[in-house]
């Protein structure tokens, strides 16, 4: 799409969105001096402002204007959202045609089934010409990296679940770790999270006498069955779920996280700041041991984490370029990993010399 394209595109979005949160409606003089404004533009003409009005009234939007005591004003008419039968604001339904692509993990349950729907309604209530305006402008952003999983073979076992956390029912399942045989258990669902792309499911083990060890996460992937029983369970009220969800990097279960320190070379640093591990991590410099005075080109990132296992596949992403200093668990979890690489990966110096 040509930039002049791509720039009328943005400047028509944020027209609406003035038009969307102004109550008595804007002049065209007032509105080229906010979309100056907002969009860093060096200049607007007022005419410019006009076409783009006259463009969105064609594309189906009810913009009308009237005159007042300081000058022709337009604002959003009362059916500017039924244009689609449905409560929509322009931000909203952009917003939604990128959010539905980040839900792709959800495909085939009854989830996405709701997003599908939802969605095919918006595209059946809208006109043509509105529906192109959102479309075009939703390529303005791609979304990527999300793997290629979906959840339709367990959508069964979903409802199931979903039922027993809506009821207070105990459910059993049939559940396989990873290197294990599949076990009977029975547990008591409080919610579902997602977690970089994966489904889990929050609930705790009756037979765990430990209150700070009951509550756990299992992973959808493991469930083979779930059964709804006639047993029902009273939800602690002391659990928290933002909380228990929050307290670490990764997805591991556990009433209490650790505090763990990382050295970081400046590199690392920098991507640890552009991408963190976590909302409460801390990323202090240190005096440099090999550059000039007080040169801060190492790092020490604290971190909070529940499981070495969640943080091995980080610390080890950054390479030489990481190093956990504490606690000692930690550190030794690291160092055996890379023991073990070390020795698989060692050079055969006698081939290596012919």
């Amino acid at each position: 799409m040509p930039v002049a394209r791509n720039e009328q595109l943005i400047r028509q979005h944020k027209l609406l969105q003035l038009l969307e949160f102004s109550r008595f409606g804007r002049t065209i003089e007032e509105l080229r001096s906010d979309l100056v404004a907002d969009l860093g533009l060096t200049t607007l003409h007022g005419r410019t402002v006009r076409r783009d009005i006259e463009a969105l009234q064609a594309a189906g939007y009810d913009i009308q204007n009237d005159m007042v005591e300081r000058g022709r004003i337009y604002k959003l008419g009362r059916n500017h959202t039924a244009v689609h039968e449905i409560a929509f604001s322009a931000t909203e339904l952009i917003a939604l045609a990128i959010g539905r692509e980040l839900l792709t993990p959800l495909m085939g349950t009854q989830y996405w089934q709701g997003i599908e729907t939802f969605w095919n309604k918006v595209q059946e209530a809208i006109p043509e010409g509105v529906y192109e305006h959102y479309e075009r402008y939703r390529k303005v952003l791609y979304v990527s990296g999300t793997p290629s999983k979906t959840y339709a073979a367990q959508a069964g076992m979903l409802k199931t679940i979903t039922r027993c956390i809506l009821e207070h029912r105990v459910v059993e399942i049939q559940y396989k770790s990873v290197g294990r045989e599949a076990s009977r258990r029975r547990i008591e669902p409080y919610a579902l999270a997602v977690h970089q792309s994966s489904i889990y499911v929050v609930a705790a083990a009756p037979e765990v006498t430990d209150a700070s060890e009951r509550l756990r996460n299992w992973k959808l992937d493991r469930f083979q069955q779930a059964t709804v029983t006639d047993d029902y369970f009273k939800p602690d009220k002391k659990v928290d779920l933002n909380r228990f969800l929050s307290k670490s990097i990764g997805i591991f279960s556990g009433e209490s996280s650790t505090q763990v320190q990382i050295r970081l070379g400046p590199r690392s640093a920098s991507y640890l700041k552009e991408d963190p591990w976590h909302p409460d991590q801390r990323l202090e410099p240190i005096e440099s041991t090999s550059g000039g005075p007080n040169e801060p080109t190492d790092f020490i990132l604290t971190v909070p984490a529940t499981h070495p296992r969640e943080l091995l596949p980080k610390v080890l992403a950054l390479g030489a370029d990481a190093e956990v200093i504490s606690p000692p668990e930690y550190r030794e979890a690291v160092a055996q990993v890379v023991s073990t690489l070390s020795s698989r990966y060692k050079i055969d110096e006698a081939s290596d010399a012919k």
